[in-house]
């Protein structure tokens, strides 16, 4: 199992000088990967970028580009771009967001979801193979039937052969669509206690294309707080949690220990082992700590626990 680290986006305690000090450490430590976010502050883009020159080996992952904010053919060209500027370390993440963040700020209304990502998908990877972009869908249409442009193809060639693209999704249907159309999935609040279940929907997508999940790449986020005070490190979970989850039941320390890794080193260990016999791919994690030091020792930490895992 690999390691990756989220840096997320700006207003998340991180300058852009944290998070480049966060990516050389991470590529000291021999971490795979690492990831930016966007929500409506800085974009995951003109980040990464700015991490591809400040690196040499760790590969650079969107995690992710808004469906919503950009055209499929400039997600393209953006995705093209980066792998070019990094040396082929290029990590296509994408997702939808949510209706306040597609009505509200990019304009978009939030439907169709499941067609909207298959097509957007389709349209990417079309583009990144430097084909002509012609596309009659129900979401996007390639050129305009009514208008003088023609089809075009990207004017360059990505590093890679083919960028690998993963889908941050949510809901059965979606993770299907995951399991059927792209390289890898990015799940939040992810269990590995209850692998079995969240699998179901993956193995049925792949089906349907006829694939195979072996080189299928499942990279949870996870947040990590180790330390002796486990009730510290849960009481620091708990508002990430709500963010997205609400009211979170009447249980919630079992869901913070369910999709976290908190509490002293050994309790840490098992559950990154729990990560890796439920056959995560890589593991991205994100250290819940105030202080930047802080959070370089836990990212240490975690290097250290999964080495001793295997």
């Amino acid at each position: 199992m690999k390691l990756g680290v989220s840096v997320g986006y700006w207003g998340l305690g991180l300058t852009a000088a944290d998070q480049l000090d966060i990516a050389q450490t991470a590529e000291s430590l021999g971490y795979d990967s690492i990831w930016t976010a966007e929500a409506y502050g800085s974009d995951a883009a003109t980040v990464l970028a700015w991490l591809a020159a400040g690196t040499s080996r760790i590969k650079l992952g969107a995690g992710i580009f808004q469906i919503p904010a950009r055209s499929a053919a400039m997600t393209a060209m953006t995705a093209a771009t980066i792998d070019n500027l990094s040396g082929g370390r290029m990590l296509l993440g994408l997702g939808s967001s949510g209706p306040q963040v597609s009505e509200g700020f990019h304009g978009v209304r939030f439907g169709k979801q499941l067609q909207r990502t298959r097509e957007y998908v389709a349209v990417v990877r079309i583009a990144l193979a430097r084909q002509k972009i012609e596309f009659h869908g129900e979401t996007i249409e390639l050129p305009l039937p009514d208008g003088p442009g023609k089809a075009l193809k990207l004017t360059i060639r990505p590093v890679q052969e083919r960028i690998p693209i993963f889908l941050a999704v949510l809901g059965p249907k979606n993770v299907a669509l995951a399991g059927e159309i792209a390289d890898g999935w990015l799940p939040v609040f992810f269990s590995p206690e209850h692998t079995k279940a969240l699998r179901g929907p993956l193995e049925e997508g792949a089906a349907r294309a006829g694939r195979s999940l072996d080189d299928f790449r499942i990279c949870p986020s996870v947040n990590v707080m180790i330390g002796d005070d486990i009730e510290s490190a849960r009481n620091a979970m708990r508002p990430i949690l709500a963010l997205y989850v609400g009211g979170m039941g009447s249980r919630p320390d079992e869901l913070i220990d369910l999709v976290s890794i908190v509490g002293p080193r050994d309790k840490a260990k098992e559950k990154i082992r729990a990560f890796k016999e439920a056959g995560v791919d890589t593991l991205i994690v994100w250290p819940i700590m105030p202080d930047q030091a802080e959070r370089k020792q836990q990212m240490r930490l975690i290097a250290e626990l999964a080495e001793e895992v295997g």
